[in-house]
């Protein structure tokens, strides 16, 4: 018997079986439709991605102007079917941000800042359509403030063409100053003629609603003609 030693080659080791099965790419199971948008609303939907906010109108002045009671007398005088004013509810200063709809008829939101919240009032600029800056009449002792802080809000970057409405309140107390007073105090010739947005003046009773159907044809005119 002869025996044949054969030379042993040494074998690699077996590679690993990679012909396991592939999981398939996702199928469109349920393509959108042409008209879809890459959110979750389509388009022209009625999805709030499709609609569109309200014109923003901003209400600012010290603490104690008269803002809230002033923003809902206008929001009974703006109704669909307005009611007698009545006797003045009650109120309490605004702390942080009250928002208020309006119909003009086009539906406008104010959004009132408290007198404490000058510092981030700026915050708000960009989303502002127009301005209105509340002052009190009756109160000498408020003027220099509030003077200088509507020299701020009239000189910030995004304010720079938006309409601004300067209402001098509470007209129905016996210590008001007339406007004549009020314009010298506030030097409003010099104001309105640095400025670059157009300044509009009215004095106002909150109250008993002394000018406010002017305050309501100044923002329907702003709405119409924005700058």
């Amino acid at each position: 018997m002869v025996s044949v030693c054969l030379s042993a080659r040494r074998r690699p080791p077996p590679r690993p079986d990679r012909s396991g099965p592939v999981c398939p790419r996702p199928a469109a199971a349920f393509p959108l439709p042409a008209s879809a948008g890459p959110g979750p609303f389509p388009r022209g939907g009625s999805g709030m991605a499709a609609g569109r906010s309200p014109p923003t109108f901003l209400l600012l002045g010290a603490a104690g102007g008269g803002k809230s009671l002033l923003v809902r007398r206008l929001r009974q005088l703006s109704a669909e079917e307005p009611a007698e004013l009545g006797e003045p509810p009650a109120t309490l200063p605004t702390v942080g941000t009250n928002l208020t709809d309006l119909r003009l008829p086009q539906k406008v939101t104010v959004r009132e800042l408290g007198g404490c919240m000058g510092p981030i009032w700026p915050s708000y600029y960009s989303e502002c359509s127009a301005l209105l800056f509340v002052v009190d009449a009756s109160n000498p002792t408020q003027v220099s403030s509030s003077c200088i802080q509507l020299l701020s809000v009239l000189s910030a970057e995004p304010l720079a063409s938006v309409p601004v409405l300067v209402l001098f309140n509470k007209i129905d107390l016996p210590c008001y100053m007339s406007l004549v007073e009020m314009k010298s105090l506030f030097r409003m010739q010099d104001v309105v003629s640095c400025a670059t947005q157009p300044i509009t003046m009215l004095e106002t009773s909150a109250r008993n609603g002394t000018g406010l159907a002017d305050v309501l044809q100044w923002l329907r005119t702003a709405l119409k003609d924005p700058c």
